[in-house]
């Protein structure tokens, strides 16, 4: 929505600055506008969505050469039909139907700059995260800061036997798969992808309304109902359906920029330390899904949640020992 509105916002602009002399100015913001909807819209769709169009699967697999080539060509096609037809558009009613007109070519180059601009912002972001990217960008991380934030780590069960299984590229598939769908719980839940680590997915959530309401709770069900129902998907493709432990916990972290070459935002203290490890006790204890009782006192519990209280955990070098409970779905629903 905000790459919709800030497109249509420089289209407006450019509208105005090319309008021919002898219109008025409004009628060229208007067509810039326009013309954003009709560029804009589908060429975001397209980038947030086409990981999860099975008909697009093959574009993961092309060198990368040829991947930009088939998006280059998708953008031009999309560029040259929407700047024709918010002309035929603005055409209606009146009897003088001009397409080509001088300012075509000067159209067609600003809306290729655009989204060559766009498609780097999103590449970047894919890479990086776009809270990492949006983060480096204004700095707020180039001085460490202390801040209150929840995690939620998912290990998917099982991984070495599958690998052993898949082999290593098949494994690799099934893991992006895997990825994929949360990914998609995160998107459902408004939370922050802080990084994979080996078949390990890191999400987080600041303190704010997104963690009071306990979207972070119910975040690993929604990643379960994906999974669920792409299993089809799954068995046909790799012959199993991924299950995964996950554990949440809160508290302070400090968080800052680090490395030079390469830069990303480490979160370092107890917290994640603590999350880890109450995410190797879920495979002893045989639940799930652990959160710890400092959570579940600050979030409101999901209707459709319960939490069971479990014993204490010892945490190793933490002085008392940690309250926990396990999450499931009340009264045996199969989805959140």
């Amino acid at each position: 929505m905000w790459i919709s509105l800030a497109s249509a916002a420089l289209s407006a602009y450019f509208g105005y600055a090319v309008a021919p002399a002898d219109e008025p100015a409004v009628r060229g913001m208007l067509q810039g506008i326009l013309t954003s909807l009709l560029i804009a819209t589908p060429i975001v769709f397209f980038e947030v969505r086409r990981a999860r169009i099975n008909a697009l699967g093959w574009m993961r697999r092309m060198p990368l050469a040829g991947y930009f080539l088939v998006k280059v060509l998708f953008y031009c096609v999309v560029i040259v039909a929407g700047l024709i037809l918010s002309r035929l558009i603005m055409s209606i009613g009146s009897s003088d139907v001009i397409i080509f007109a001088p300012s075509f070519s000067n159209s067609v180059l600003f809306a290729i700059g655009m989204s060559v601009f766009g498609n780097l912002v999103v590449e970047t972001g894919r890479l990086l995260g776009f809270g990492t990217l949006k983060n480096l960008l204004v700095g707020r991380y180039a001085r460490p800061r202390r801040e209150q934030k929840a995690f939620l780590l998912i290990d998917m069960k099982d991984s070495t036997g599958l690998a052993e299984k898949l082999g290593a590229i098949r494994f690799h598939e099934l893991l992006n798969a895997f990825f994929r769908d949360v990914a998609d719980a995160a998107l459902e839940c408004d939370a922050e992808i802080h990084k994979y680590v080996g078949d390990e997915a890191i999400l987080t959530w600041p303190a704010g309304p997104a963690l009071s309401e306990g979207d972070c709770l119910t975040c690993p069900f929604f990643a379960r109902d994906f999974m669920v129902r792409n299993a089809a998907r799954y068995r046909d493709r790799f012959g199993v359906v991924p299950e995964f432990r996950a554990a949440l916990h809160c508290g302070e972290i400090v968080a800052g920029e680090i490395g030079d070459v390469r830069r990303e935002i480490a979160y370092v203290g107890d917290t994640l330390n603590v999350a880890a490890r109450l995410l190797e006790a879920s495979k002893s204890l045989h639940r799930d899904v652990l959160v710890s009782a400092e959570l579940l006192a600050l979030v409101r519990l999901p209707a459709g949640l319960q939490a069971e209280p479990l014993p204490t955990l010892s945490i190793r070098g933490r002085a008392a020992p940690l309250a926990i409970a396990a999450l499931s779905l009340r009264g045996g629903q199969d989805q959140v």
